[in-house]
């Protein structure tokens, strides 16, 4: 077969040679690896029917069209070999434990309590905090940090466990989604008079994915209709065996509510840490760790929960946490207490950081400040143009038979989350047995009971998926997430409708609908004539606020005299502005239109994409 050719040049032949690129790169990191002219490289993506320049970031399936075409066979570098190649360039070995055997000590287990909604999580994770502070801390003003340590005796010792405490298992899922293993052990809580339900299911195949032991917390044995022996049948069937039926896996009866048997169940997470791990770090290396939680504080700047995973971590180390970078300003322990160091297996609150990481984000300390600057900016930038490449095929239900024509997409991935398991099971079969023809499948990623939370939004980004919700919303951040993401989310509240839209997408009659909102009206008080542009109008806003660049109507007496005019220019005094609220005066430009009279109207609209369902 014939190299190709562009403008007479004579391409390179790869001849099944492997070509290995990060995400997002482009056409021209492509040409320096198969020494090409990137020109050249654009004259065949010219030829094989799409426009890229040189130097933007290009989606992977682009990059590979480029590589088939070449005879290359491309290889995209995942994020967890870009870091490690990243931090080798430093010179640093991530995720190991320097020195022998002999420098290694045992550390707390690392613990996330998961479960279905309602079977008391929260309670049970309140209940081993009060057990404890009672114990040892009282008096002590304890903050939530995301992370927490306490204390169990087994067998006369004393020993240490550390929980991550986060709602919706949001941080356990992005941090696996990233490789990065937060968790030793997993408590799975089943009510006793519920038994397992569709979220219990769910969080268990979270665990077994990590492939972390669990142990089982059959908690509500004090409400009536409880039946512990029904919990252990039913999760005999999703391979989780009692030890009293000749399993392995540790299952105690409790009360969060009544605080029955919480010390057997720490107990029992410490004889599993013992028979199935080997929980060993090295505390004299420089510290190494992960993200849990991070937010803005107003007072202190960006706050990061980390767990120390090896070595330990001190007051005025420089540490880079994912593209965050800082010297160690001050540490808080659960209970807001300052410490001075964290050893392997303690979370701490860090503060000093330059932004806000994420969950999972490694941590690691560094020498040198400029080390670390450099280490997250190039995090940073590797990410942007990883997000830029992957924004470049997302798509949503209207422009969805622009993507099947194109061929971007064969199959439509839906995740689905609603108010009681019954109607999501029934939306997932109907949805499954519309028949669209044979250019495109239906696959349902994940489906849920509950809000659309920000782990639903992850999996969306990743797998280019749309969300459904019926009769429930996003929660939180996740539709700040969404919409940075460019994730389409569809909310129903009727079942046929939400049947309609992706039946009429599939078969490409889906539009946009597009209502009008409006945002405010003023009142022209007085008329400045200008020769350079023209009339201006003196007014006083009567409702909302008047931005620039909007649309807006001209109203006399109540009747409508033009349409379809544009606020091209705001003025307050001499200064111009985007907006003027309410009960302010200023000065409005409507462009060529001066028809202008005093007590005209101006009400101001934009059009909006009207939400469905």
């Amino acid at each position: 077969m014939q190299a190709p050719s562009v403008g007479g040049v004579m391409l390179p032949r790869g001849n099944g040679q492997a070509v290995r690129l990060s995400r997002g790169a482009s056409l021209t990191d492509f040409a320096e690896k198969i020494n090409a002219n990137p020109a050249s490289l654009v004259g065949v993506m010219m030829n094989l029917g799409e426009m890229v320049t040189a130097t933007q970031s290009v989606p992977d399936e682009t990059l590979r069209l480029l590589a088939d075409e070449m005879n290359f066979v491309l290889e995209i570098v995942s994020p967890e070999e870009e870091d490690r190649e990243l931090l080798e360039s430093f010179d640093i070995e991530f995720g190991e434990d320097e020195g022998g055997e002999e420098a290694l000590v045992s550390r707390p287990p690392v613990v996330t309590v998961m479960g279905h909604v309602d079977h008391g999580k929260t309670r049970l994770l309140d209940a081993i905090r009060k057990t404890n502070v009672v114990a040892g801390e009282a008096g002590g003003i304890t903050q939530h940090i995301g992370a927490y340590q306490v204390g169990a005796e087994v067998n006369g010792e004393d020993r240490r466990i550390t929980f991550i405490d986060t709602p919706g298992h949001e941080a356990f899922t992005a941090m696996r989604a990233r490789g990065a293993k937060s968790t030793d052990i997993a408590i799975l809580v089943v009510a006793a008079n519920d038994g397992v339900m569709p979220q219990t299911i769910e969080a268990l195949n979270h665990a077994k994915a990590a492939e972390v032991p669990i142990v089982v917390a059959v908690n509500k044995i004090d409400v009536e209709g409880a039946d512990p022996t029904k919990v252990r049948g039913q999760l005999t069937e999703f391979g989780l065996v009692a030890e009293e039926y000749g399993g392995d896996t540790m299952f105690v009866d409790i009360s969060a509510k009544q605080g029955l048997n919480i010390e057997a169940l720490l107990e029992a997470v410490v004889l599993t840490a013992d028979a199935s791990l080997d929980l060993r770090a090295n505390p004299e290396q420089d510290a190494q760790g992960i993200a849990i939680e991070s937010h803005l504080d107003r007072g202190r700047g960006a706050v990061s929960t980390v767990l120390v995973q090896r070595g330990t971590l001190r007051i005025g180390d420089t540490v880079v946490v994912g593209d965050a970078y800082g010297r160690v300003r001050a540490m808080l322990d659960d209970n807001g207490q300052n410490v001075q160091e964290a050893g392997p297996s303690t979370p701490v609150l860090v503060l000093g950081l330059t932004n806000v990481p994420g969950a999972g984000d490694n941590l690691l300390v560094v020498d040198e400040d400029r080390t670390a600057r450099q280490i997250a900016e190039k995090r940073a930038a590797r990410e942007r143009n990883a997000n830029f490449a992957r924004k470049g095929v997302r798509f949503s239900l209207e422009n969805l038979d622009e993507a099947l024509k194109a061929g971007l997409v064969q199959e439509l991935n839906l995740i689905i989350k609603g108010d009681a398991s019954g109607s999501v099971e029934a939306l997932e079969s109907s949805l499954l047995q519309l028949d669209v023809g044979e250019e495109v499948d239906i696959r349902i990623l994940h489906r849920g009971v509950g809000a659309v939370t920000e782990s639903d939004i992850n999996l969306a980004t990743g797998s280019d998926a749309i969300v459904i919700g019926f009769n429930v919303r996003a929660a939180g951040r996740a539709e700040q997430m969404a919409e940075r993401e460019g994730v389409d989310v569809r909310y129903y509240s009727v079942i046929y409708q939400a049947i309609e839209e992706i039946e009429a997408a599939l078969k490409g009659m889906l539009k946009p609908e597009y209502e009008e909102v409006e945002l405010g009206t003023a009142e022209i008080r007085e008329i400045f004539r200008s020769s350079k542009l023209g009339n201006i109008a003196g007014v006083l806003v009567r409702s909302g606020e008047v931005k620039r660049n909007t649309k807006a109507r001209l109203l006399r007496d109540g009747k409508v005299i033009a349409e379809s005019l544009n606020i091209s220019g705001l003025r307050r005094f001499k200064d111009d502005v985007t907006e003027i609220r309410e009960g302010y005066e200023g000065g409005i430009n409507l462009g060529n239109f001066n028809d202008i009279k005093i007590d005209d109207v101006i009400a101001t609209y934009e059009m909006r994409e009207k939400p469905r369902g």
